[in-house]
């Protein structure tokens, strides 16, 4: 006999986790402040940077401004995508009750974080064509090798991500947009990626090396300006930001 009882049950955690990456892709490109972000304000900053007006940002007779610029402008975009815009856009999703919609569903925490910090890699995609794109029109020669700037990016993705989902999970939204927009003016100026961390006196750059964006934005410049491969120091230290960032999102994530 057919059993036609019904039996409910949530879906596989690939299936929810696939369909929540989707859905928050679809909100992030529909969003004109998150596009912005990640998108606009990277490619005029990648422009701005590379003026000669500035001060000089070369590291050696044989590296020219827009070669420290595009690496820079990489580390900057992962930060902006997932920090910054996962941050605040997360923030006001629990302040307007969608999130504890979503609690109310089968729906897990770590789904829910893994789900966004999908979205935010496929977001990475399009920022990483558009800013090498137009590195390469103003004239930009890379080095090294394409998969160990994909480990760097996917392992800043994981750090800033968790980071990100622990202030928007722990803060108010209000608080949370002013800390994530305050942070991000922070690391741009202090974490390598604007000024060379060279620049800065021995007892802060001892300091500053340690930032996950210094850390991103160093491991790209090894790669990218120098041709090394997979660079230890920035790759240790991506991890730990990211084995300390995930895990603490996933435990004090508030719903509401």
């Amino acid at each position: 006999m057919i059993d036609f009882a019904p039996a409910p049950q949530a879906a596989p955690r690939v299936r929810m986790l696939l369909a929540q990456a989707v859905m928050e892709l679809k909100l992030l490109l529909r969003n004109g402040e998150q596009v912005g972000l990640t998108l606009i304000i990277p490619l005029l900053l990648e422009v701005f940077f590379n003026l000669p007006l500035l001060y000089d940002v070369t590291t050696g007779p044989d590296h020219r401004r827009i070669d420290f610029v595009v690496p820079s402008i990489l580390a900057l975009a992962v930060m902006s995508a997932a920090f910054t815009g996962l941050a605040i856009g997360t923030g006001f999703e629990r302040k307007y009750g969608v999130l504890k919609r979503l609690g109310a569903t089968a729906l897990p925490r770590g789904v829910l974080i893994g789900g966004k910090t999908l979205a935010v890699l496929a977001l990475e995609v399009l920022q990483t064509a558009l800013v090498c794109g137009l590195g390469f029109a103003l004239g930009w020669h890379p080095k090294g090798e394409p998969f160990s700037v994909l480990v760097l990016i996917i392992l800043g993705t994981i750090a800033f991500g968790g980071l990100g989902l622990l202030v928007a999970g722990t803060l108010r939204a209000e608080v949370t947009l002013a800390a994530a927009n305050l942070v991000w003016l922070i690391l741009l100026f202090a974490g390598g990626i604007a000024i060379p961390l060279s620049k800065y006196p021995s007892g802060v750059r001892d300091v500053a090396q340690y930032l996950p964006s210094a850390a991103l934005s160093d491991g790209l410049h090894r790669v990218l300006q120098s041709g090394h491969s997979l660079p230890a120091g920035p790759i240790v230290i991506l991890l730990v930001w990211a084995a300390a960032a995930l895990p603490a999102a996933a435990r004090w994530f508030r719903w509401e």
